[in-house]
């Protein structure tokens, strides 16, 4: 049984919601009463918080511990307008979607079937992470360790020797850290020599046209005789629009065949960080990833945080159930200019590895790498 909880005072779309809604519906005029009975229903997953727009400020408060104290349940704003960068402060608030005070039932029947599949979708979420999980390999692992605790002793000169030149080019720390997901979805401190500016991944979001992966892409912007047309049906708001259900579904679907970010002649690298990245010296710090068992020598890359979200879905799940590797199959299948890899054919060959990894392969493409060092371009 669903539950609609409505937030506010006004008296005619309570009643008039009231009507509406097939489920259990329940009024409260104020945020603090909302939480003690949210707090009584055991059924989180099944809740629907109807917000009515009042005064932004204490909108954005309200929504905003709102959405910290209940993270899974659904916001929905009631409102009949709003400008493009009150929609915007909403969105970052927790404000999930949107709904005309006088919707019809169809409107409201449309919202609790949403809510239905969303409840649905984090089950099947929940029974894949429970079931479907990768333990590396006792062979695996012996492999790692005996080659990263060699690869360093060897290579430890041209570690001392790098680490000098980044400190005395730039400012900054040697080593840096981001965030990566690996096997199981598992999130780790990924380790690279820094080749960068400090701060450069500030940058990311203004050097985006020069992503190899970028896929051209059209958000229709409503102006105010579309949006007139939207007040009775629900739409979702975002950044820089207020797009419907049926176009936001679209836009992520390509967003998902773009989720590999890559930039070519990256203007953010340092002269040290071109060399490094050209002969891969600056992936080396991963051997100590490797060794605490974060990573494996052959394997799937870890993927940044923001990547890895858009690879969720069932047809992209197996990637992850799979070893994060140092170097891995996709790497040495094509390099440079001679052959750009799409980013589907990167998923794909990832998933490829996932499902039929073995000792001789991961040899094979040690053997590979080896080879692949020199790069043909910048990138």
């Amino acid at each position: 049984m669903q539950y609609l909880i409505y937030i506010g005072e006004n008296s005619k779309t309570i009643e008039h919601f009231s009507k509406m809604s097939d489920g259990i519906f329940c009024a409260t005029s104020s945020c603090t009463k909302a939480t003690k009975l949210i707090d009584s229903i055991k059924e989180r997953d099944e809740i629907s918080l109807l917000y009515e727009q009042r005064t932004l400020q204490i909108d954005l408060a309200d929504i905003t511990y709102l959405k910290k104290k209940y993270p899974r349940i659904y916001i929905i704003l009631v409102t009949e307008a709003l400008e493009k960068e009150e929609a915007l402060k909403y969105l970052k608030a927790g404000i999930s979607n949107t709904i005309s005070s006088l919707a019809d039932k169809e409107s409201i029947r449309f919202l609790s079937e949403y809510v239905d599949k969303r409840k649905l979708s984090a089950s099947k979420r929940e029974q894949n992470v429970s079931i479907q999980t990768f333990k590396l390999p006792l062979w695996k692992r012996i492999f790692d360790i005996i080659f990263s605790c060699t690869a360093l002793i060897c290579l430890s000169p041209l570690l001392v020797l790098t680490a000098l030149a980044i400190r005395l080019e730039s400012k900054g720390s040697i080593i840096y850290k981001s965030k990566r997901v690996g096997s199981n979805y598992q999130i780790f401190d990924f380790l690279k020599f820094r080749s960068m500016y400090t701060n450069a991944d500030k940058r990311l979001r203004d050097l985006n046209a020069l992503n190899q992966y970028q896929i051209e892409e059209t958000l229709q912007d409503f102006g105010k005789e579309d949006r007139t047309a939207l007040e009775e049906e629900i739409v979702l708001v975002s950044d820089d629009f207020v797009i419907s259900e049926h176009d936001y579904i679209n836009q992520k679907s390509q967003e998902k065949k773009n989720a590999f970010m890559k930039l070519e002649n990256d203007p953010r690298i340092t002269k040290v960080g071109h060399i490094i990245r050209k002969y891969s010296i600056d992936e080396l710090p991963q051997l100590i990833n490797i060794l605490k068992g974060d990573m494996s020598i052959v394997g799937n890359r870890p993927l940044p945080l923001y990547e890895a979200e858009l690879l969720t879905s069932d047809e992209y799940i197996d990637r992850f159930m799979a070893p994060a590797g140092l170097t891995g199959l996709w790497q040495v299948e094509k390099r440079g200019e001679s052959g750009k890899l799409s980013a589907e054919e990167r998923k794909q060959l990832d998933i490829h590895y996932a499902k039929k990894f073995s000792f001789w392969l991961d040899i094979k493409i040690i053997f590979k790498t080896l080879t692949a060092f020199i790069q043909k371009e910048d990138v």
